[in-house]
């Protein structure tokens, strides 16, 4: 990869976690609301971060770019055990999942983990955590039955949407990686807790998406890539017919464009999640919209964070570092541990020998 090609990716790295983080906040406080409700607060919809009902700081992140955060950090440990040899395997990212659950159920780190992202205090604070993830996660920790191990799939029937809302970086994995590839991994670590085709599937479609456009395909592009993906898969119908209904709605003259997003769904499930975040990136898909986008994509009666942070997720690996709402991007939580993960995922995927000190920052699991 030559300098040029190799800035140009770490700029959507950088832009797609950091356009996540993003949206996710904004949403944040206004999940819940009906869209009504937030248009009668906010008649020219949500562009600046405000402070959350449960008296959360404006920027504040949820369990959406928590769990993004560990699912890159288990992506680039899984990369350091590749380099020494062991293969490049999806369970250092279920291990991950399980260091995000210290972090829900303790209130500072214990020491007993290793790694630096676990060390992080701000982590440790409970922003509405989903309960399937929660449950699927303290039972592949401790056991019993209908219960997974690390790296099997969940025996559960849940298509909510926190799969789909962390599992953007297997998209910004370079070329190296096959789109295929990329979709089924995405696919198999939402399958960690939510055993549903949709909930899976709607994830591994995400991931083509943004793998896609890092290697150069515009968002309709990647959309027929994607769709393409999923008719090979048992169970596909409800997400392939989320993503149409979200194309063929773009493509109707502008109209208005709340109650729009409201036809779609509320975001809960996965496919409803993925179609708004889709829709809203394809009528506001110029740089200069990216706030636009956002401010619409969580602008409806439902799981406002998870479609602002999937919207950020998409339009951030579309334009680049570059293209994001500079006082949003300066003030959002985390802001200096998300552009160290990506600067070291970037790292990690293009060096060819390994690096002592930063094999150190990420063992093996």
């Amino acid at each position: 990869m030559n300098r040029e090609a190799l800035e140009t990716w770490r700029g959507r790295v950088r832009g797609s976690l950091l356009g996540g983080a993003i949206g996710d906040a904004l949403g944040a406080p206004v999940e819940f609301e009906s869209g009504r409700k937030i248009l009668k607060k906010h008649p020219q919809l949500l562009r600046t971060f405000v402070t959350g009902g449960a008296g959360w700081p404006p920027g504040t992140v949820t369990d959406d770019t928590q769990m993004t955060l560990f699912t890159i950090e288990g992506l680039i440990r899984a990369g350091v055990r590749s380099d020494r040899g062991l293969g490049l395997t999806l369970a250092p990212v279920h291990h991950a999942y399980d260091r995000w659950l210290d972090t829900q159920q303790r209130s500072a780190p214990s020491g007993e983990r290793d790694g630096w992202l676990q060390a992080e205090q701000w982590l440790y604070a409970r922003r509405a955590p989903g309960n399937t993830c929660l449950a699927a996660l303290r039972g592949a920790r401790h056991g019993g039955p209908r219960i997974t191990q690390y790296g099997v799939q969940v025996v559960n029937d849940s298509k909510g949407c926190g799969g789909v809302m962390r599992v953007a970086p297997f998209g910004l994995l370079p070329d190296t990686f096959t789109t295929e590839w990329v979709f089924d991994a995405a696919s198999e670590t939402a399958g960690y807790t939510h055993g549903h085709p949709s909930g899976k599937l709607a994830s591994g479609a995400l991931a083509a998406i943004i793998h896609e456009i890092c290697g150069g395909a515009t968002l309709d592009t990647a959309l027929d890539t994607a769709a393409e993906l999923l008719t090979r898969y048992e169970g596909h119908e409800e997400t392939s017919e989320a993503l149409t209904d979200a194309r063929e709605l773009a493509a109707l003259p502008p109209a208005h464009r709340p109650a729009s997003v409201d036809q779609l769904g509320g975001g809960w499930v996965a496919e409803e999640a993925l179609a708004i975040a889709v829709y809203v990136s394809l009528i506001h898909q110029e740089p200069e919209q990216f706030l636009d986008a956002l401010a619409l994509a969580v602008t409806h009666s439902g799981d406002s964070d998870s479609t602002g942070a999937i919207c950020g997720n998409i339009l951030g690996a579309l334009h680049g570092e570059a293209a994001l709402p500079a006082e949003l991007a300066a003030t959002v939580e985390g802001r200096a541990v998300v552009l160290q993960l990506a600067d070291d995922f970037v790292e990690e995927f293009t060096r060819t020998q390994p690096h002592p000190g930063f094999a150190a920052r990420y063992p093996s699991s």
